[in-house]
């Protein structure tokens, strides 16, 4: 296994157990339902299972269409993501950290719903005039993955302009 291999490897693990770990605290020690302020309203922690998708879209439907769309296609975008970013060699380094990132987060999140049959939610932020949906680590790291892609496109944009000036 070459070095930039490992790296991909040990940046997906790192996601998924960073995730793993604070979902095994959160259903060992907080109360389903409860809520606890961690930082005023600002941030607060909670414990919630999600059996949809995001903010819990698709919670109510059919187990057929729930299958499909939270468990079988996601295994194939994953799939598809893991392949390109480990035989694209011709991505910069911050593209492969948030694909990473994307596919650790993504895989944490299917993990949940194999073995739960739903995702652990804890995180929740009230800024006041915007609120977030609850979320967990593993949105976070897709999150950030996606921040980071958007970064390293528009980076690969202006190198681009920069050449044809």
């Amino acid at each position: 296994m070459n070095k930039r291999v490992a790296y991909i490897i040990f940046l997906v693990l790192l996601n998924i157990g960073l995730d793993q770990y604070s979902k095994h605290i959160v259903r060992a020690e907080v109360l389903p339902g409860s809520r606890t302020e961690i930082v005023g309203k600002l941030l607060q922690l909670m414990n919630v299972e999600n059996s949809g998708a995001f903010l819990g879209i698709g919670s109510d439907s059919h187990p057929t269409i729930k299958l499909i769309f939270l468990l079988i296609l996601p295994v194939i975008v994953l799939g598809i993501v893991l392949y390109y970013l480990l035989t694209n060699r011709s991505l910069d380094r911050l593209s492969v950290i948030g694909f990473s990132c994307v596919a650790g987060g993504g895989i944490a999140n299917l993990y949940d719903r194999f073995v739960h049959g739903s995702v652990t939610d804890f995180l929740f932020m009230d800024f006041g005039f915007v609120q977030t949906g609850i979320f967990n680590v593993a949105d976070l790291s897709v999150t950030s993955g996606m921040i980071l892609l958007i970064i390293a496109s528009y980076q690969q944009k202006r190198k681009s302009e920069n050449v044809i000036s």
